[in-house]
């Protein structure tokens, strides 16, 4: 595979899943200490990754969960917030200055925090309460941060009694690592095909639903906007039709990803509308993939995840075909902000 390490990928996301036990374990210890709510708080891209978990719990569990953006919940506060809050901050780098913040702020209020992060000895490692350190790089950290964050939210009903299949659903969980090096291999070819037919692209629609609409969301603005400078428009699947369907003429790039979760008929809806507009539709759709020893319960649970793994190998053809290293930057980390 082009510009790939498979012992490299293997071993971080396995290093993510081997993280299970301890999650569990936090949680847990935070539960049984009288906590009340899960905030998930991060910056960035790191932030959308959470939106699958927190929406898991927000959907299936009655344990008070809320997804906050860091930088603002400083400045404006939250009644919920206090010394019964679990608080989950990702951050790569561990050194991220919104998240520090955020940390600091949470901790003055009493909560207790559980950082995933990519770097030991980082701020956001020393000053956790639980530090769940997994070494990952841009084009690793999806998976991982997706992986993670849905053990806790997994570990939250587990512990509550509401997840009755946890046990089944981690063993399936350890077995990803590997099926997702095989969606890499078997879709090589078809990477390099996407990339090719989107480079010259000068901006795309890209919209989802559910589980997939976080990784929408994601790609747009941190993998095509960030790092290949191609202007996006995330949009909602059930809010295409409020307003984004007056941009779509023949010409107009659309990438819709369709996961195997409940919110699947928002994102066929349109896919059914767009061939009568434009000659530019590109799906993804998790369903295509084998996943062998994965049951369709948990596929549903990690459509983001395939979707990350799927979309990665596209940005490393896209960066080739563009000319454009994904590590370009202008003004990110370069300049006073």
């Amino acid at each position: 595979m082009l510009n790939f390490d498979e012992q490299r990928f293997v071993r971080i996301q396995s290093g993510a899943v081997a993280h299970a036990n301890g999650i569990r374990s936090a949680i847990t210890e935070c539960l049984e200490n009288g906590a009340e709510n899960i905030f998930f708080l991060g910056t960035g891209g790191a932030a959308i990754l959470m939106m699958p978990a927190s929406q898991l719990l927000q959907r299936q569990s009655a344990f008070p969960t809320y997804l906050e953006m860091s930088a603002e919940l400083v400045l404006t506060g939250h009644q919920a917030l206090g010394p019964k809050s679990i608080v989950v901050i990702p951050s790569l780098s561990g050194t991220t200055k919104e998240s520090i913040e955020v940390m600091n702020y949470c901790r003055g209020k009493g909560a207790k925090v559980i950082s995933l992060i990519g770097h030991a000895e980082t701020p956001l490692a020393r000053g956790a309460d639980y530090a769940f350190v997994n070494f990952a790089e841009d084009d690793t950290s999806c998976e991982s941060f997706y992986v993670q964050s849905l053990l806790i939210a997994l570990s939250v009903m587990h512990v509550r009694g509401e997840y009755r299949e946890y046990n089944d659903t981690v063993q399936e969980i350890v077995r990803l690592p590997h099926a997702l090096l095989e969606v890499k291999r078997a879709y090589e070819e078809r990477a390099e095909q996407f990339a090719e037919a989107i480079k010259d692209e000068p901006y795309h629609i890209v919209t989802g639903a559910g589980t997939t609409w976080p990784e929408a969301f994601y790609y747009g603005m941190c993998i095509l906007e960030e790092m290949q400078w191609i202007r996006t428009r995330p949009v909602h699947s059930s809010d295409f039709f409020h307003g984004t369907l007056e941009l779509v003429e023949k010409g107009v790039s659309v990438l819709l990803f369709k996961g195997e979760d409940a919110s699947r008929p928002l994102v066929e809806r349109v896919e059914r509308f767009l061939p009568a507009y434009t000659d530019k539709v590109r799906v993804l759709d998790t369903a295509e993939f084998a996943l062998p020893g994965i049951s369709n319960h948990v596929r549903a649970l990690i459509s983001p995840v395939v979707l990350a793994t799927v979309l990665e190998r596209i940005s490393a053809h896209l960066e080739l075909k563009r000319n454009h290293p994904l590590t370009t930057r202008r003004y990110y980390k370069r300049v006073a902000y």
